[in-house]
């Protein structure tokens, strides 16, 4: 007698149901908007970041919720406590989508890995040229950046604003704090980061120190300033940087 119990998703069935969550244009930029928040957000945040109705939001954030990507809750953003039902706010839940269509962010780090082997120079051991790829590659991209572009002279906060699509190509998931400050929600190295961040950090930085130096940006720094669960790197001004050290 067959049973009439569905079976359950497989991972990589959950996968791609998430995947296809995020295919409607306004849901994955709501869901993008609430990762890099770092608070919970009301349906009339996410409904304003994207320009639709509180009630269209709502529908999407629900479908987010479903597919497991956030989670809701009655709260009070910003911790303010006001008189009345608390609204119901939205935070991303530490899901992680792994299907790769392809993950040209891992593709990456292979290539600096590949690069430092075949580059490896006398006396270097292989921490030594991993760092010096990164750094190789983050400068000639940043410089081919320039040459397509020509920005002319770039201050901090025009040579930010260059960075950003990288950036968000490369999965780093960048958030303007400031004018002159950006931060790195991701790391898109993880979870090989965790296995030798010794390494991986290190390369992270030397990429992202010669993007800006191909790119020719004045007063910015790529800083090490790991935080849990983002990117160990901030760009940040030169001279805030300086003092950290």
């Amino acid at each position: 007698m067959a049973s009439d119990q569905t079976p359950p998703a497989s991972p990589a069935d959950a996968a791609i149901d998430s995947v296809s969550v995020l295919g409607e244009d306004s849901r994955r930029r709501m869901f993008a908007f609430i990762r890099r928040a770092g608070r919970a957000i009301t349906r009339d945040e996410a409904a304003a970041s994207v320009g639709i109705s509180r009630k269209l939001a709502a529908f999407h954030l629900d479908k987010l919720v479903d597919a497991g990507l956030l989670r809701a809750r009655y709260g009070t953003p910003g911790g303010i406590r006001k008189v009345g039902r608390q609204p119901k706010v939205y935070e991303p839940t530490d899901a992680q989508i792994t299907v790769s269509i392809p993950d040209r962010r891992h593709e990456l780090l292979a290539d600096l890995l590949l690069d430092a082997v075949l580059a490896e120079g006398p006396g270097e051991n292989a921490a030594q040229a991993a760092t010096r790829a990164a750094g190789r590659r983050g400068r000639q991209m940043g410089e081919a950046a320039r040459e397509q572009t020509r920005p002319g002279r770039l201050g901090a906060e025009r040579g930010l604003t260059a960075c950003e699509r990288m950036l968000d190509e490369r999965g780093y998931e960048p958030v303007r704090e400031t004018p002159t400050r950006i931060r790195l929600r991701n790391c898109p190295f993880h979870p090989l980061a965790a296995k030798a961040p010794d390494l991986v950090c290190g390369m992270n930085h030397a990429f992202l120190t010669g993007y800006l130096d191909g790119l020719q940006i004045s007063g910015v720094e790529a800083a090490l300033a790991p935080e849990p669960g983002e990117c160990c790197v901030q760009l940040t001004p030169a001279e805030a940087a300086a003092k950290t050290r």
